[in-house]
């Protein structure tokens, strides 16, 4: 029988406590419920606490009018890709307001981060021969930045995560000149950051581009929201940055900024931009608000740094949480089973903190992913600690 394999993976997953299935969000009941600090499931309101709506930016107001004019102006479609007829004015505005936000030349929108780190990978080391590229990888890169990387002709060397040591001694070894480091600005499971500083140190002392995703750091670090990547100078910038809208951002879609040449270089042979149909330009209008707003409302940012401290000071000691300057709060269990037993207990106590399990993490590091929003309040985080507080200090 064809693909009888798949019963069985499945089976294997429920047996390993491993298996995933969607959850259906009901429509919102209450001002909460459409400021994203609850969700609703199967009747039953719960606080969010696995949200990447780190600014509480979705279902702002006046990104909602943003996205209504838009689609009043372009059209909700963008109707073909982005070198046929798709690039709308609202896309090249878009461009301009991201390389003026983070200081880049140019820039490129994709459909999604994912997206646009496999054609960053694939397209860079496509090369064959003396020309072939090779990449340099923190352990815990994204999942999208692996595939696209070990999917590429390129070869790949991961270094331990955060040791630069280890980074130097794997680009000493290298005897090609195409040598690209890259790393989360924020590591997405973990909530800790990337030595950046280090890092683009280590890479132009051994002649090496520097690539950043800033997925989890867009909008959350820096004095406007520019991201992790802000904290390096003019001289020894990130040579590439990502980074995702459908986050702190609140709407959906990705960048890829970077100087001219490498700009054009994807708009004619980065196949994940050449043959998808553009996002929508209302969307891309909405994003344009949403950066504003971002630019603007420094108290979001102050707000995750005061809930997160009080979160900290609120939990056990004995609770084991990895330290983190950003709106994501790991807290390892270690067991499958049990990360998925406490997360149950939460959400008997009206909490949604989803258990993440391998593979999406290392065997025996299974955790609860708590990420804190300025959407939340006081009352929020005093619940969340005394929950958690119960469910892991008997």
């Amino acid at each position: 029988m064809a693909f009888d394999y798949i019963a069985g993976q499945v089976t294997a997953q429920k047996q390993q406590a491993r298996y995933r299935q969607r959850v259906c969000l009901q429509a919102a009941e209450n001002a909460a419920q459409q400021q994203g600090t609850q969700i609703l499931v199967d009747g039953k309101p719960y606080i969010n606490f696995s949200s990447n709506d780190y600014l509480g930016l979705n279902n702002h107001n006046e990104i909602n009018k943003a996205m209504q004019e838009g689609v009043a102006r372009f059209g909700l479609c963008a109707s073909a890709s982005s070198l046929v007829t798709g690039f709308h004015y609202a896309h090249q505005a878009l461009e301009d307001k991201i390389c003026q936000w983070i200081n880049k030349p140019r820039c490129l929108i994709f459909t999604s981060g994912f997206s646009a780190n496999v054609a960053l990978f694939q397209t860079l080391g496509q090369e064959t021969g003396k020309d072939r590229a090779h990449f340099f990888l923190d352990k815990l890169s994204h999942a999208s930045m692996l595939d696209g990387a070990f999917s590429s002709k390129a070869k790949v060397k991961r270094f331990a995560h955060n040791n630069t040591a280890q980074l130097a001694q794997l680009l000493s070894s290298s005897d090609v000149q195409n040598k690209l480091v890259a790393s989360e600005g924020v590591f997405s499971m973990d909530g800790d950051q990337a030595n950046l500083i280090e890092l683009a140190s280590v890479a132009k002392q051994h002649n090496a581009w520097l690539y950043v995703d800033d997925a989890h750091s867009i909008g959350v670090i820096g004095e406007q929201g520019q991201g992790s990547a802000s904290v390096l100078t003019n001289n020894n910038q990130a040579d590439i940055t990502m980074a995702t809208f459908g986050k702190a951002i609140a709407t959906s879609g990705a960048f890829l900024a970077c100087d001219e040449n490498v700009h054009d270089y994807l708009i004619n042979f980065a196949r994940h931009y050449i043959y998808s149909t553009a996002i929508s330009p209302a969307l891309a209008w909405a994003t344009i608000r949403s950066i504003e707003l971002i630019q603007q409302e420094q108290w979001r940012r102050d707000k995750i740094t005061e809930l997160s401290t009080l979160f900290i000071e609120l939990l056990d000691s004995s609770i084991e949480v990895i330290p983190s300057a950003s709106s994501i709060h790991a807290i390892i269990i270690g067991d499958e089973q049990k990360a998925l037993n406490v997360s149950e207990q939460l959400k008997n106590q009206g909490i949604w903190l989803t258990a993440i399990r391998p593979p999406t993490v290392a065997v025996g590091s299974s955790r609860l992913r708590v990420t804190i929003c300025a959407s939340h309040n006081y009352n929020d985080i005093n619940h969340l600690a005394s929950c958690l507080n119960k469910a892991l200090c008997k």
